[in-house]
Formats: C-alpha cells, structure tokens, sequence
C-alpha cells in the first residue's frame, strides 16, 4: 500500500516506521512549509499535521479521489464540511481523536460506566488529560470526545476548562514533558471515589491504530470511526 503523511512531525515519523515494518511504502510526505503536491501514486493518506493544515489537507485528499484518515486535532469546528465533502465526492474519510487501540477501548469503558452513573447524583465528574509540551491545542480532543460520551449519558451539559457550573464537566490540562498521553476520569462523593485512567507509554499505539485504520478503509466508501474499524458495538 502506498501512503501519502500529510505531516512528518514525531507521529507522522512514527507512522512511517510503523507503516514500513508492515510492509508499506511512504510516498509522499508533506510538511507545513510544503506548498503543493500531487497524491500520484498514493492509495491512502494519513493526516497528522497540525490544526491550520488539516482541514486543507483533508479536502485536497477528498477531492483527488484518496481515502484519508486523520488524528489531527484543534479544526473540528469544520468537520461537518468535511463530512458533507466526502459525501458528495463519494469519498472515504475516517477521524479519530486518538487511533490507540487501548484508548478506543477506554472510550467504550467510559460510556459504559457513564451509564452506570447516571442516576447517583452524589458524585461529581472530573477529567484530566496530560500530554508533552509540544501538543498544541488543550483539552485534547482525546479528552474532548470522553467528556462528550459522558454529556450523551448524563444530564450534564457542556465541559470546561474554568471552574464548572453543575451542569458541565470540569475538564484540567496539563503539559508535561515526554508524556505521550494520559486520561483520567473521577467521580468523587463525599465518602469515596471511582476512577478508571488510560496511560500511554510512547506514540506507537496510535501510530499502529492509524496504520490499521488506513489498511482498514482502502476500497471503502463513506465516514467512518475506529468502532468501524475494530467492529465494537456500543
């Protein structure tokens, strides 16, 4: 399979090793200084740029008939564009704010327990998210999707990053040095606590999750989410 990275930062770096020892081959790279570039000679693109990159990368792929996959995060507010791109070009999209096999597990844990919650009013949520310094954009949209599976469930409305109203899920970003990534959800009451984490010990979870969703969705059609791809049912 030949794979366009659209970003060659530490995780575009990371896919490409991953990709390689799966027996792949990189056939375009791009970085935020590159100007043009042509998807010939590519099957799928994978885009882990950054947020003022992504959503021109994402439609440039779309329209040049490429299934694309990203991680980026921090452009959400134009994903529905995106969406409705794909559609009418009968494209292939996919997006993840995190591709780690073991965070789309977590995802499935936190909804389960959100549900369980529901009814204990007692409790108060909080998350945590802590991440390198070099990550850009806070919360994460790890953190970002894990509080919106929680409103789904709840009668919570909203997340913050301030001081949360009763309503809304107080969200607390932290950055650290070489930390790959970490996920803490609390429900606190004045007798106890229950907590469930996810630790990420280096980038290679999500390089392999992107790499395998990009396997995943060549010859498909439609927007899809890594619960297509691993085939969980919620």
């Amino acid at each position: 399979m030949n794979i366009a990275l659209l970003g060659y930062g530490k995780m575009g770096q990371t896919i490409e090793q991953i990709a390689l020892q799966r027996g792949h081959t990189i056939t375009l790279k791009t970085t935020s200084k590159t100007e043009d570039y042509s998807f010939e000679n590519v099957d799928v693109a994978i885009d882990f740029s950054i947020p003022e990159s992504a959503f021109k990368n994402i439609n440039k792929s779309i329209k040049s008939g490429i299934p694309t996959i990203s991680g980026t995060t921090g452009w959400l507010n134009k994903y529905n564009d995106i969406v409705e791109l794909c559609k009418s070009e009968n494209g292939a999209f996919l997006y993840a704010s995190n591709f780690s096999l073991g965070v789309n597990l977590f995802f499935e844990l936190n909804t389960y327990l959100s549900k369980l919650m529901k009814d204990f009013q007692q409790y108060d949520i909080a998350l945590e998210e802590i991440h390198h310094t070099q990550k850009l954009d806070a919360p994460s949209g790890t953190a970002i999707s894990l509080a919106n599976d929680i409103i789904k469930e709840t009668d919570h409305k909203n997340w913050t990053l301030n001081t949360p109203k009763s309503d809304e899920i107080g969200i607390t970003a932290k950055r650290i040095e070489d930390v790959p990534g970490t996920h803490i959800i609390e429900y606190t009451s004045e007798i106890d606590s229950i907590e469930i984490k996810h630790t990420a010990h280096n980038r290679l979870g999500f390089a392999l999750g992107a790499v395998i969703a990009a396997e995943w969705i060549v010859d498909k059609k439609g927007v899809f989410s890594m619960k297509d791809v691993l085939n969980i049912n919620s």
